[in-house]
């Protein structure tokens, strides 16, 4: 079943739809992500590298599923300065054109840059042994994120490890009221007023609550084939889910 949509008649998991969205804001997506969540994003995402099992050789491969402007490649490539190469997969045209300009030109060398949906990419099988992704998920509904599963199996080779971190809903905290007041209440209006009127990051409210946490996923993930661990980051604010493909003996 699919997670309601909440924003008029659009379906707010349609690809086209997701990369309008990001297209519209890759502009802006670095600097307002990191201003509205107080600097944890760019801690999340060091937290959700960590998580990855280091290859045992070097020239590895790593993809960032949903890379939007490459933040985390920074914190790959001082986790593992010997990585071959990272292939960057996003569907906004726009985010990869940002993440070359504004901040990733010095490393075009290792960058391969694909802009396709990631539940229909045609990467070859056994190809990654690092993947990772960094607050993509909650654009995929319950559907989607059992196909990006199979996705993330099927492209990982086996013992490849892998790491996905998502901006969550802490049912259960009990400062939850305030969190879901910041996203619902006051970050469009803060985003209406400095960004000319914009309705785009204001969107976090709606994917974040539709998406709940990362339990889905790791289910999926399991289901998939792969050995899986969830993580809340700070009292259930992101999840995350993080393991590898087994090897077959």
């Amino acid at each position: 079943m699919k997670n309601p949509k909440d924003v008029g008649d659009d379906d707010i998991y349609d690809p086209q739809f997701v990369a309008n969205l990001f297209d519209r804001c890759s502009s802006s997506y670095r600097r307002w992500s990191a201003i509205s969540s107080f600097g944890f994003i760019s801690l999340w995402r060091y937290q959700c590298v960590n998580r990855l099992i280091p290859p045992a050789h070097t020239g590895s491969i790593a993809v960032d599923l949903m890379a939007g402007t490459g933040e985390v490649w920074p914190h790959l490539l001082r986790r593992f300065p010997d990585l071959g190469t990272i292939t960057a997969l996003d569907i906004s045209h726009r985010m990869h054109l940002e993440a070359v300009d504004r901040l990733h030109g010095k490393y075009a060398d290792m960058i391969t840059h694909i802009e396709a949906d990631a539940l229909r990419t045609d990467l070859p099988s056994d190809y990654a042994d690092l993947v990772i992704s960094t607050f993509g998920l909650k654009t995929f509904d319950r559907d989607h994120q059992s196909v990006l599963a199979k996705q993330i199996a099927r492209i990982l080779k086996p013992g490849g490890s892998f790491a996905l971190i998502e901006a969550s809903d802490p049912k259960g905290w009990m400062l939850r009221p305030f969190y879901r007041f910041y996203l619902d209440r006051i970050l469009p209006q803060i985003e209406r007023f400095f960004l000319k009127g914009a309705k785009d990051f204001s969107m976090i409210g709606t994917y974040t609550r539709n998406y709940g946490d990362s339990t889905h996923m790791a289910e999926a993930l399991r289901e998939a084939g792969l050995s899986v661990t969830l993580k809340n980051h700070f009292f259930g604010c992101a999840t995350s889910v993080a393991g590898y493909r087994p090897v077959k003996r």
